[in-house]
């Protein structure tokens, strides 16, 4: 059975370590149950076990299922809602999945050195937006939402400056309890292969106690996150 959940409690007993747990707990941290646009659900079994959860923010949706979830029932879950993605792990034959790349994940630190310039923790978002370059995804919307993460402690932004301009910048867009995710990590093309980026990023991963993961597009940086302690969760 799928129902829609009116408070985070009821998820209580449901635990995977992966990043689609991560992504859909930080969610429903930051916004809870009262809003139409964000929902969640969950899928139980005859004895009343969790074995999936979805969270819906618009009309983007991502699951996370263990082994004894129900996917027949999943997919007419999602056939008869409809959605314009569904994130969840390769393995689970959802319909009209598309794949948003590889996924990584580290526990480890390193201590890099830290070149001429410094992190910002607390960067303008306004600066932030404009020199990632988010293409058409509108600048009020990506505000409210990551700004609104940021004060219910769901997501952190950073740069790292060089004489007062960025050069490179990350964000951990989600995270709950002591894991995150990492995404928009970028390095101005000027700036590249001086240890802007990874030391960034090594300075982020301080902040985390537990396990950082992100998703990289196959056949890119692999070798760049490789060396800062990042593993593929999956042989491609």
């Amino acid at each position: 059975m799928i129902e829609r959940i009116n408070n985070i409690d009821q998820l209580q007993n449901f635990i995977k370590k992966d990043i689609y747990f991560v992504r859909i707990m930080s969610l429903i941290k930051a916004y809870g149950c009262e809003y139409d646009f964000a929902r969640f659900y969950r899928q139980k079994d005859e004895t009343e076990n969790i074995t999936a959860i979805i969270s819906r923010l618009d009309g983007d949706f991502t699951l996370c299922c263990k082994g004894d979830a129900d996917l027949t029932e999943l997919e007419e879950f999602f056939t008869v809602m409809g959605f314009n993605s569904l994130l969840t792990d390769e393995s689970v034959n959802m319909p009209r999945k598309f794949s948003e790349g590889i996924v990584m994940s580290t526990d480890k630190r390193l201590e890099l050195p830290c070149p001429y310039g410094e992190t910002d923790r607390f960067p303008r978002l306004m600066e932030l937006y404009n020199y990632v370059d988010y293409d058409s995804l509108d600048f009020e919307a990506w505000y409210v939402d990551i700004s609104h993460r940021i004060r219910h402690g769901c997501a952190r932004a950073y740069t790292f400056n060089v004489n007062n301009e960025i050069v490179s910048s990350g964000i951990f867009s989600s995270i709950y309890n002591d894991d995150a995710i990492l995404s928009a990590v970028q390095t101005s093309p000027l700036y590249r292969k001086m240890g802007y980026g990874s030391y960034l990023i090594s300075d982020m991963l301080s902040d985390i106690k537990g396990t950082v993961y992100l998703m990289r597009e196959k056949d890119l940086n692999e070798q760049f996150y490789l060396r800062l302690g990042f593993e593929n969760q999956r042989k491609n």
